[in-house]
């Protein structure tokens, strides 16, 4: 669209949005939108957000593909648009629905509404009160009766059409959602409980996750403190028939953003450190509790591994102190 973008840093406790750090962003760039993406699931601040924009006179866009089936701290749901213009949402095969591919749009607003309809179907209107041209709209015997194959293309769109079999899926999907977001939730929950003591091992969760929609669940480990690299625990969680990821390569080091925008290392040094210690671990309503048991149980080993190479060295610490 021939905007610049301008990115902002992550709060450490949600990897969401940081509100103090868009304020500084927007002081300095004045931009004229504003993207908060509820990460893994959790809802941004964005009442704060949504405050930051007005002052800066920006639009709001939730980007809530993570999101469907969450709630705002206020309970609210995820894409009622009380902050923003417009809700983004994915119904990609791994998100929260699916059917298949695509995704839907959410706004209260009737004329953001009418002009999605337009850019998802070519730019075209068939609503006969908005017609411009009328000689050709309209019945020549009767001005007020529309021709019935008439249409006007008003705008450049897209054929971004959602098919019909889609949309059923997408529907019946809609009605298994609680239950989807309850399992989530409840393998969540196993989760905490096993890791909340454990060296080397932290939750990405500031909260019980009662209101997130879970749809990453998110660890960070301390590699270092465990002696391996994040490429031998994905390895030896694929020979234990355990899935991992990385959810995400931070945006500002690809190299399209690197060569278009001249974005650097070192300038996101909260999404840096996140991304350098972030292990995605499996969660989806078809896990059992055995499923569940054994990532806990991995993940407990590379724990107990982290805390006896400390006791070693600890150890081998006193023994050379006792030898000088």
């Amino acid at each position: 669209e021939g905007l610049k973008p301008a990115f902002c840093d992550i709060d450490p406790g949600t990897a969401n949005m940081d509100p103090a750090a868009l304020e500084a962003v927007c002081l300095q760039k004045k931009p004229s939108v504003i993207i908060p993406v509820h990460f893994a699931g959790q809802a941004c601040d964005m009442s704060r957000i949504a405050k930051i924009a007005d002052n800066a006179g920006a639009l709001v866009i939730e980007d809530a593909a993570h999101a469907l089936g969450g709630s705002y701290t206020n309970g609210r749901p995820i894409g009622c648009c009380d902050h923003s213009a417009m809700t983004t949402l994915s119904f990609h095969p791994v998100k929260n629905i699916t059917c298949g591919e695509g995704g839907a749009i959410t706004t209260n607003d009737p004329v953001y509404y009418e002009r999605l309809l337009q850019a998802r179907s070519h730019g075209i209107n068939r609503n006969p009160d908005k017609f411009k041209i009328s000689h050709q709209a309209f019945d020549s015997e009767s001005a007020d009766r529309a021709n019935p194959w008439y249409y006007e293309m008003v705008s450049l769109g897209y054929n971004y059409r959602l098919t019909d079999i889609q949309a059923a899926l997408a529907t019946s999907q809609l009605n298994k959602l609680d239950f989807f977001i309850n399992k989530r939730r409840e393998i969540f929950r196993c989760y905490v409980d096993a890791f909340k003591n454990l060296p080397g091992i932290r939750v990405l969760s500031p909260h019980s996750g009662e209101l997130s929609a879970l749809h990453l669940a998110v660890i960070l480990i301390d590699f270092k403190m465990i002696k391996k690299t994040r490429a031998q625990v994905i390895q030896d969680f694929h020979k234990l028939g355990i899935g991992s990821q990385v959810h995400y390569i931070p945006v500002h080091l690809q190299p399209y953003y690197r060569e278009t925008f001249g974005f650097t290392e070192g300038m996101f040094p909260q999404a840096e450190s996140y991304y350098q210690n972030c292990l995605s671990i499996p969660i989806f309503p078809d896990m059992t509790q055995e499923d569940t048991n054994r990532v806990i149980l991995a993940i407990q080993e590379l724990s107990r591994l982290a805390t006896t190479l400390s006791d070693f060295k600890s150890d081998s610490s006193s023994t050379t102190r006792s030898h000088i």
